[in-house]
Protein backbone atom coordinates (compact mmCIF):
# COMPACT_ATOMS: atom_id res chain seq x y z
CA UNK A 1 0.00 0.00 0.00
CA UNK A 2 1.55 3.24 -1.28
CA UNK A 3 0.29 7.00 -0.42
CA UNK A 4 1.11 9.63 -2.75
CA UNK A 5 0.92 13.33 -0.83
CA UNK A 6 1.23 16.17 -3.38
CA UNK A 7 3.14 19.31 -2.48
CA UNK A 8 2.26 22.71 -4.28
CA UNK A 9 4.22 25.81 -3.87
CA UNK A 10 2.17 26.74 -0.72
CA UNK A 11 0.83 23.32 0.36
CA UNK A 12 1.66 23.11 4.47
CA UNK A 13 -0.18 20.21 5.60
CA UNK A 14 1.76 17.77 3.27
CA UNK A 15 4.22 16.41 5.94
CA UNK A 16 1.16 16.31 8.37
CA UNK A 17 -0.55 13.84 6.16
CA UNK A 18 2.84 12.38 5.84
CA UNK A 19 3.92 12.11 9.41
CA UNK A 20 0.63 9.44 10.04
CA UNK A 21 0.89 7.90 6.64
CA UNK A 22 4.86 6.92 7.31
CA UNK A 23 5.19 7.06 11.22
CA UNK A 24 1.29 6.41 12.63
CA UNK A 25 0.16 3.91 9.88
CA UNK A 26 2.88 2.23 8.52
CA UNK A 27 2.06 2.66 5.23
CA UNK A 28 4.94 3.33 2.29
CA UNK A 29 4.64 6.94 1.66
CA UNK A 30 5.58 9.42 -1.51
CA UNK A 31 5.71 12.59 -1.91
CA UNK A 32 4.21 14.34 -5.76
CA UNK A 33 5.91 17.25 -6.62
CA UNK A 34 3.26 19.26 -8.87
CA UNK A 35 5.37 19.31 -11.74
CA UNK A 36 5.51 15.74 -11.44
CA UNK A 37 4.56 13.75 -14.56
CA UNK A 38 3.78 10.32 -13.00
CA UNK A 39 1.92 8.91 -9.95
CA UNK A 40 5.07 6.62 -8.56
CA UNK A 41 2.91 3.93 -8.51
CA UNK A 42 0.62 5.26 -5.51
CA UNK A 43 -2.39 3.79 -4.52
CA UNK A 44 -4.12 6.39 -3.16
CA UNK A 45 -3.04 10.07 -4.13
CA UNK A 46 -3.58 12.97 -1.08
CA UNK A 47 -3.95 16.51 -1.92
CA UNK A 48 -3.42 18.04 1.34
CA UNK A 49 -3.95 21.49 3.00
CA UNK A 50 -2.65 24.71 2.73
CA UNK A 51 -2.86 27.46 0.30
CA UNK A 52 -1.46 26.08 -3.33
CA UNK A 53 0.36 28.89 -5.58
CA UNK A 54 -0.53 31.30 -2.32
CA UNK A 55 -4.33 31.10 -3.17
CA UNK A 56 -3.77 33.74 -6.14
CA UNK A 57 -6.71 34.57 -7.85
CA UNK A 58 -9.09 32.20 -5.80
CA UNK A 59 -8.38 28.73 -3.40
CA UNK A 60 -7.35 26.03 -5.94
CA UNK A 61 -7.76 28.13 -9.27
CA UNK A 62 -4.04 27.87 -10.22
CA UNK A 63 -3.51 24.41 -8.55
CA UNK A 64 -5.95 22.57 -11.09
CA UNK A 65 -3.18 23.35 -14.08
CA UNK A 66 -0.36 21.93 -12.44
CA UNK A 67 1.58 19.01 -14.18
CA UNK A 68 0.31 16.38 -12.01
CA UNK A 69 -3.33 17.42 -11.89
CA UNK A 70 -3.41 16.26 -15.31
CA UNK A 71 -2.48 12.48 -13.73
CA UNK A 72 -4.13 12.70 -11.05
CA UNK A 73 -7.54 13.00 -13.26
CA UNK A 74 -6.73 10.20 -15.13
CA UNK A 75 -5.79 7.90 -12.11
CA UNK A 76 -9.33 9.20 -10.72
CA UNK A 77 -10.88 7.93 -13.82
CA UNK A 78 -9.18 4.69 -13.88
CA UNK A 79 -10.85 4.16 -10.49
CA UNK A 80 -7.79 5.31 -8.18
CA UNK A 81 -8.47 6.62 -5.00
CA UNK A 82 -7.95 10.48 -4.32
CA UNK A 83 -8.10 12.30 -1.04
CA UNK A 84 -8.79 16.07 -1.21
CA UNK A 85 -8.52 17.72 2.47
CA UNK A 86 -9.35 21.27 2.79
CA UNK A 87 -7.27 22.92 0.07
CA UNK A 88 -7.20 19.60 -1.36
CA UNK A 89 -10.65 19.89 -1.72
CA UNK A 90 -11.04 23.21 -3.09
CA UNK A 91 -8.26 21.86 -6.02
CA UNK A 92 -10.47 19.24 -6.74
CA UNK A 93 -13.87 21.37 -7.30
CA UNK A 94 -12.11 23.87 -9.16
CA UNK A 95 -10.38 20.47 -11.68
CA UNK A 96 -14.03 19.74 -11.97
CA UNK A 97 -13.37 15.91 -10.07
CA UNK A 98 -16.23 16.91 -7.66
CA UNK A 99 -18.73 19.02 -7.57
CA UNK A 100 -19.72 23.06 -6.09
CA UNK A 101 -17.08 25.38 -4.67
CA UNK A 102 -16.20 26.38 -1.49
CA UNK A 103 -16.50 30.04 -0.84
CA UNK A 104 -15.51 32.45 1.92
CA UNK A 105 -16.77 31.59 5.37
CA UNK A 106 -20.32 32.73 6.55
CA UNK A 107 -18.56 34.56 9.53
CA UNK A 108 -15.60 36.23 7.31
CA UNK A 109 -13.33 34.97 9.86
CA UNK A 110 -10.84 32.06 9.39
CA UNK A 111 -12.19 29.04 11.78
CA UNK A 112 -9.80 27.09 13.64
CA UNK A 113 -11.88 25.10 15.69
CA UNK A 114 -12.30 21.23 16.35
CA UNK A 115 -15.58 19.74 14.99
CA UNK A 116 -18.27 17.02 14.90
CA UNK A 117 -19.51 15.28 11.89
CA UNK A 118 -21.73 12.09 10.93
CA UNK A 119 -20.58 9.56 8.93
CA UNK A 120 -23.33 9.65 6.17
CA UNK A 121 -21.48 6.89 4.15
CA UNK A 122 -19.50 3.79 5.82
CA UNK A 123 -19.22 1.85 2.60
CA UNK A 124 -16.86 3.68 0.83
CA UNK A 125 -12.77 2.74 0.82
CA UNK A 126 -12.54 6.36 2.87
CA UNK A 127 -15.06 5.27 5.70
CA UNK A 128 -15.11 1.42 6.27
CA UNK A 129 -13.63 2.04 9.73
CA UNK A 130 -16.42 4.08 11.05
CA UNK A 131 -19.77 2.47 11.89
CA UNK A 132 -23.29 3.66 10.41
CA UNK A 133 -23.83 7.52 11.59
CA UNK A 134 -20.96 7.55 13.80
CA UNK A 135 -20.36 10.86 14.52
CA UNK A 136 -16.00 11.56 14.89
CA UNK A 137 -14.62 14.43 15.84
CA UNK A 138 -11.67 16.38 13.14
CA UNK A 139 -10.58 19.81 13.39
CA UNK A 140 -11.41 22.31 10.78
CA UNK A 141 -8.73 25.34 10.11
CA UNK A 142 -9.97 27.32 6.75
CA UNK A 143 -11.31 30.41 5.72
CA UNK A 144 -13.27 29.58 2.66
CA UNK A 145 -14.47 26.40 3.88
CA UNK A 146 -18.27 27.50 3.13
CA UNK A 147 -19.50 24.08 0.89
CA UNK A 148 -22.19 26.08 -2.15
CA UNK A 149 -23.93 24.19 -5.42
CA UNK A 150 -26.60 25.77 -7.55
CA UNK A 151 -30.06 23.75 -6.29
CA UNK A 152 -29.79 21.13 -8.51
CA UNK A 153 -26.96 19.86 -8.06
CA UNK A 154 -27.23 19.97 -4.29
CA UNK A 155 -30.23 17.84 -5.25
CA UNK A 156 -28.16 14.82 -7.03
CA UNK A 157 -25.42 15.10 -4.56
CA UNK A 158 -28.53 13.72 -2.13
CA UNK A 159 -30.23 11.70 -4.05
CA UNK A 160 -27.50 9.48 -5.11
CA UNK A 161 -25.99 9.52 -1.81
CA UNK A 162 -22.98 11.35 -2.07
CA UNK A 163 -22.78 14.03 1.26
CA UNK A 164 -20.14 11.72 3.23
CA UNK A 165 -19.87 14.05 6.33
CA UNK A 166 -22.17 16.33 7.77
CA UNK A 167 -21.46 18.75 10.52
CA UNK A 168 -23.35 17.65 13.66
CA UNK A 169 -23.85 18.34 17.39
CA UNK A 170 -22.25 15.98 19.72
CA UNK A 171 -25.63 13.44 19.41
CA UNK A 172 -25.24 13.90 15.82
CA UNK A 173 -28.19 15.83 15.12
CA UNK A 174 -27.32 18.17 12.09
CA UNK A 175 -28.53 21.54 13.43
CA UNK A 176 -27.59 25.06 11.93
CA UNK A 177 -25.56 25.18 15.45
CA UNK A 178 -23.50 23.06 14.99
CA UNK A 179 -22.52 24.77 10.91
CA UNK A 180 -19.09 26.50 11.84
CA UNK A 181 -18.78 28.14 8.37
CA UNK A 182 -21.99 28.43 6.26
CA UNK A 183 -21.72 25.16 4.46
CA UNK A 184 -25.17 24.35 2.42
CA UNK A 185 -26.56 21.47 4.00
CA UNK A 186 -24.14 21.50 6.85
CA UNK A 187 -21.93 19.54 4.29
CA UNK A 188 -18.60 18.87 5.40
CA UNK A 189 -17.25 16.47 2.96
CA UNK A 190 -18.92 14.56 -0.72
CA UNK A 191 -17.80 11.76 -3.34
CA UNK A 192 -18.26 11.60 -6.47
CA UNK A 193 -20.70 9.28 -8.37
CA UNK A 194 -18.19 6.38 -8.98
CA UNK A 195 -17.10 6.51 -5.03
CA UNK A 196 -13.42 7.16 -5.22
CA UNK A 197 -12.73 10.86 -5.28
CA UNK A 198 -13.09 12.37 -1.48
CA UNK A 199 -13.17 15.96 -0.36
CA UNK A 200 -13.76 17.13 2.73
CA UNK A 201 -12.99 20.66 4.53
CA UNK A 202 -12.04 19.39 8.05
CA UNK A 203 -8.65 17.35 8.92
CA UNK A 204 -8.25 13.87 9.66
CA UNK A 205 -4.22 13.65 9.61
CA UNK A 206 -4.74 16.67 12.78
CA UNK A 207 -6.52 13.83 14.99
CA UNK A 208 -4.59 10.88 14.26
CA UNK A 209 -2.58 9.99 17.40
CA UNK A 210 -4.19 10.68 21.01
CA UNK A 211 -0.77 13.64 22.04
CA UNK A 212 -2.78 15.87 19.33
CA UNK A 213 -6.36 15.43 21.43
CA UNK A 214 -8.10 12.62 19.24
CA UNK A 215 -7.93 9.65 17.10
CA UNK A 216 -10.82 9.34 14.37
CA UNK A 217 -9.23 10.27 11.75
CA UNK A 218 -7.23 7.71 11.62
CA UNK A 219 -9.93 5.34 10.74
CA UNK A 220 -9.69 6.95 7.52
CA UNK A 221 -6.49 6.22 6.96
CA UNK A 222 -6.85 2.72 8.12
CA UNK A 223 -9.78 2.51 6.02
CA UNK A 224 -8.41 3.29 2.49
CA UNK A 225 -5.11 1.35 3.80
CA UNK A 226 -7.78 -1.30 3.63
CA UNK A 227 -9.38 -0.91 0.66
CA UNK A 228 -6.64 1.23 -1.85
CA UNK A 229 -5.42 -1.92 -3.58
CA UNK A 230 -8.66 -3.53 -3.65
CA UNK A 231 -10.45 -0.53 -5.03
CA UNK A 232 -7.59 -0.56 -8.20
CA UNK A 233 -7.58 -4.86 -8.41
CA UNK A 234 -12.03 -4.39 -9.00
Amino acid sequence: MKFGVVVFPGTWSDRDCGWVIDQVLGAELQYLWHKDADLKGCDCVILPGGFAYGDHLRTGAIARFAPVMEKVGEFADRGGLVWGICNGFQVLCEAGLLPGALIRNASLEFRCQWTNLVVERNDLPFTTQCSDREVISVPISHGEGSYFADPATLSHLEQRGQVVFRYCDPNGHVVPGANPNGSLHNIAGIVNARGNVLGMMPHPERCSEAELGGTDGLKLFRSVAENAVRVLAS
